[in-house]
């Protein structure tokens, strides 16, 4: 049974742990382990002939049919380039589709290390029911790619080279999850990583979406956003519950990251609920999550004032979202509604 709290055990792997060894190793200058003298010119002479060589990665598919070429070819004739949105699109299509498969394994966790009495390990505040629910966010916002994509003329099935690139990434990601050692402070730790590179995605397809002049897809795409906000605050909290951190601390480390923000936000010249230099680059209006961190509203023309944010924070933890039996795109099912499991 994976252990919430870490214990001492015999871990062997610091040369702390063979002194003797380790001195006849340093000592001994014929050893093989100590290497032997030389550079990593042809190595590196290698990579660079393969990146050379390379040609990238993939290509962004023409449009399957006559309405999406003709789109395609309307915006691109009008200085846009849509083919880079598309990418972006498939990527936050596949990294959403990820996210929710992650969250499914945390639910199974949660199933076991929960439902064993003697377990005897701390979980927080962290629910199913919330878990559950952000879930469910996730599995809507493949749902919501989708649709955007179709609507720009593109195949959501297709692979695009930012979406091949994610699904490599997250390959840690799902290890971690599904490894039956990990606890699940460790589990909501890679989450969490998962969740700051989310936001920064939902960012980044806002500003590419404003600068193309997709109204409608920057106002959807700016509600998605406030929903990951309102996860990455809930995972974080979590986490610092069960890796041991007080109510103290977590203040604490609320407050050094608003006054960090807040640092950074002047050097930008951004303001608190106004938007920032550039289109749909503002960090909107900040709530107060219940640990004391600040959670910054979404970023969006629209949004900047931080209204929906105020009104989103918590709301995950409350209800448990309607999923329904989302499916994928062009990578298989994504799963029914998890419910809870039957006792």
């Amino acid at each position: 049974m994976a252990q919430q709290h870490e214990h001492v055990g015999m871990n062997k792997t610091g040369i702390q742990m063979s002194p003797l060894e380790t001195g006849r190793m340093l000592d001994d200058d014929t050893i093989l382990a100590r290497g032997t003298p030389g550079d990593d010119s042809a190595a590196l002479e290698m990579r660079e002939a393969y990146i050379a060589d390379s040609g990238g990665v993939g290509s962004i598919p023409a449009p399957g049919t006559m309405t999406g070429m003709v789109s395609m070819g309307v915006n691109m004739l009008t200085g846009d380039k849509p083919q880079i949105l598309l990418d972006k699109m498939a990527e936050r299509l596949a990294f959403e589709r990820t996210g929710t498969r992650l969250y499914d394994a945390l639910l199974t966790k949660l199933d076991v290390l929960q439902g064993d009495g003697s377990a005897g390990q701390s979980m927080g505040s962290i629910t199913r029911e919330q878990v559950a629910s952000i879930r469910g966010d996730e599995a809507r916002h493949v749902l919501l790619m989708k649709e955007a994509i179709e609507a720009m003329g593109g195949d959501p099935t297709a692979q695009t080279p930012s979406a091949d690139v994610v699904g490599v990434e997250a390959i840690g990601f799902v290890q971690v999850l599904n490894d039956p050692r990990t606890s699940v402070a460790q589990c909501l730790n890679a989450i969490l990583s998962i969740e700051l590179t989310d936001n920064a995605g939902w960012e980044t397809l806002i500003a590419l979406a404003d600068e193309g002049g997709h109204e409608k897809l920057v106002d959807r795409f700016s509600d998605a956003l406030v929903q990951e906000r309102t996860h990455l605050s809930l995972v974080q909290t979590w986490y610092e519950e069960t890796v041991g951190l007080s109510a103290a601390g977590m203040t604490s480390a609320g407050s050094a990251s608003s006054d960090a923000g807040g640092i950074v936000r002047a050097r930008a010249g951004v303001i608190p609920g106004t938007s920032g230099s550039g289109p749909n680059l503002g960090t909107g209006g900040l709530g107060m999550a219940g640990n004391g961190r600040m959670a910054a509203g979404a970023s969006g023309a629209d949004v900047a004032a931080g209204a929906r944010t105020g009104s989103m924070l918590g709301a995950t933890g409350s209800a448990a979202a309607a999923m329904g039996g989302a499916s994928g795109v062009g990578g298989g099912a994504l799963g029914t509604n998890p419910g809870k499991p039957k006792s």
